[in-house]
């Protein structure tokens, strides 16, 4: 049996060891990405419900 054919076990687990490590990144910046576009998203539905009625707020009845 030749030793040199065996594969490099300290090698292979570097290697598992860094993709899981970007497999983690990835996962962490599409929850935040998605946590950015939820925000947005809820910022457009506010705009577009004041849109209905654009007379709200566009005038202050002040009386002294």
């Amino acid at each position: 049996m030749d030793i040199t054919t065996l594969p490099d076990i300290a090698g292979l687990s570097t290697a598992m060891a860094q993709s899981q490590l970007m497999s983690n990144v990835g996962t962490e910046l599409l929850a935040e990405q998605l946590e950015q576009m939820q925000l947005s998203t809820d910022s457009l539905t506010k705009i577009m419900e004041s849109s209905v009625q654009p007379h709200l707020g566009s005038t202050i009845d002040i009386s002294l």
